[in-house]
């Protein structure tokens, strides 16, 4: 190998004629400063990989350093992986000690898209309204009052002592037949769904209403089942149509309150759905997606009450209190329970041990009773405000789906729930057309609507959203 020496003043013979830039301004001893500069010449390249550096003698007399300066100098580098020192070779820049790559022109970040002026999305509770105080409260009694063993591996089950407070709330509210072993928690509604089918404990194709959240649709679509469109009409699911569909042995309901055109199941057809389950062994899905907040009517007991062995209750936090919580649970029916753990795995990997005891706390202690009379008192006034501003403004546009949930779907002239849509967007209202929601196999005549949620908008706000959404409405068709 050729040798090619530092020469630093230009004094000692060389092919390679290099000024080390001795800068004090970066502070410290000189060994700090000569280290400095010899890392820099490396790392720029003016150092190549290979290139022998001179004795530490003479570099320290054309430096007019001390020669144990130089000397721990090149130990350090040596140690650091910058230099390597062989007897008999001397000291050289190493190997693997490769120039910085010429810097490249960075690609444009992508930049987030602007906030909307008004939030009207549907499904987003107003999270001004969780309850911290009760929270933190809860969670330091959770935190106190937990064995020891609550904070080793996770029980896929789920936190007993949030099992049995879970079983004790839906019973008192929801009318579920439940017990701690028949609960599994798990992080909301979609890990339900991936645990349910993309285990392969239960199977496609599956029924669903005609109008339902695209994401679901695209979770059961990842875990390749089918989906099969039932009709809607002002009472819900036609579920006579369930004995009709080749191969479904499965159904995905929303009975208390449609999502999101509205309105509850029948009791006819929830009698009719439950009938056609235990006549072929089949299995509902009941998504109570929004179960505790009803307005102008009694609340509609779950479905699963009348068959816990053929009913899988679906619920969580999400619109109750936040969903960044990412809690949710299944009531199962006994003989899916163990299929169920199977495919969770041995431990908990998903919902938090901490949240999971301090819900328990909430709901043990009533503070989570009082949070849901105080938003339901909250989402109701706000559902009032857009009905009285609609009648004012807008009689021609009929809120519908309005009794109960956190969203009203206002019907649109027929044709022009585009022209509304994008109207929206030039004005950053965030708010969704009904198209949107219906499945791509219906065949029922379809609906020009929006979906608009009064939930999210922060209160200083609300009556300002309110009425940019009246601003974009199709004028009435007399043009009045």
């Amino acid at each position: 190998m050729t040798d090619s020496w530092v020469n630093p003043a230009g004094r000692t013979g060389s092919d390679l004629h290099l000024d080390l830039n001795l800068d004090p301004a970066g502070g410290g001893s000189r060994r700090a400063v000569l280290g400095r500069a010899l890392r820099e010449a490396i790392r720029e390249g003016r150092l190549a990989p290979g290139t022998r550096l001179p004795p530490y003698r003479s570099l320290a007399a054309d430096l007019g350093l001390a020669r144990n300066t130089v000397a721990e100098t090149y130990a350090e580098l040596v140690a650091e992986g910058w230099l390597v020192a062989r007897q008999g070779s001397g000291t050289r820049v190493a190997p693997r000690a490769r120039p910085a790559a010429s810097p490249r022109v960075p690609k444009p970040v992508p930049t987030r898209p602007e906030p909307p002026a008004h939030d009207l999305r549907q499904g987003l509770p107003d999270v001004s309204s969780f309850p911290r105080t009760a929270w933190l409260a809860a969670a330091r009694r959770a935190l106190n009052a937990a064995p020891h063993e609550a904070f080793g591996p996770g029980d896929p089950r789920g936190r007993p002592e949030l099992r049995r407070a879970l079983a004790g709330y839906l019973s008192r509210v929801r009318g579920v037949r439940a017990s701690p072993e028949t609960i599994v928690v798990c992080s909301g509604f979609a890990h339900a769904l991936r645990l349910l089918f993309g285990g392969k404990v239960l199977r496609g194709p599956l029924a669903v209403e005609s109008y339902g959240l695209p994401f679901h649709r695209s979770v059961l679509e990842a875990a390749r089942v089918r989906t099969v469109p039932l009709t809607l009409d002002g009472h819900g699911a036609r579920t006579a149509e369930l004995p009709t569909l080749k191969g479904v042995r499965a159904a995905l309901l929303t009975p208390a309150h449609q999502f999101p055109t509205g309105g509850p199941l029948h009791p006819e057809r929830r009698a009719a759905a439950v009938d056609w389950a235990r006549a072929g062994g089949g299995v509902l899905l009941e998504d109570d997606y929004d179960g505790e907040f009803r307005y102008d009517r009694e609340p509609v007991g779950a479905v699963q009450g009348l068959d816990p062995q053929h009913v899988v209750y679906l619920g969580s936090l999400s619109k109750s209190l936040s969903p960044a919580l990412r809690l949710g649970w299944m009531v199962l029916p006994d003989h899916l329970v163990e299929p169920v753990l199977r495919v969770k795995g041995e431990r908990e990997a998903w919902a938090g041990v901490t949240d999971q005891l301090t819900l328990a706390d909430l709901i043990e202690s009533g503070h989570y009773d009082r949070h849901i009379r105080r938003t339901r008192q909250r989402y109701r006034d706000r559902r009032d405000r857009l009905v009285e501003l609609l009648a004012r403004r807008a009689p021609h546009i009929a809120p519908t789906g309005i009794a109960a949930g956190l969203h009203a779907v206002l019907d649109l002239p027929p044709g022009t729930e585009r022209s509304v849509v994008k109207a929206a967007a030039w004005q950053r209202i965030a708010v969704d057309g009904l198209a949107g929601f219906r499945h791509p196999d219906a065949t029922m005549p379809a609906r020009d609507g929006l979906v608009v949620g009064y939930a999210a908008p922060p209160d200083h706000g609300f009556g300002a959203a309110l009425d940019a959404l009246c601003r974009i409405l199709p004028p009435p068709p007399d043009g009045s």
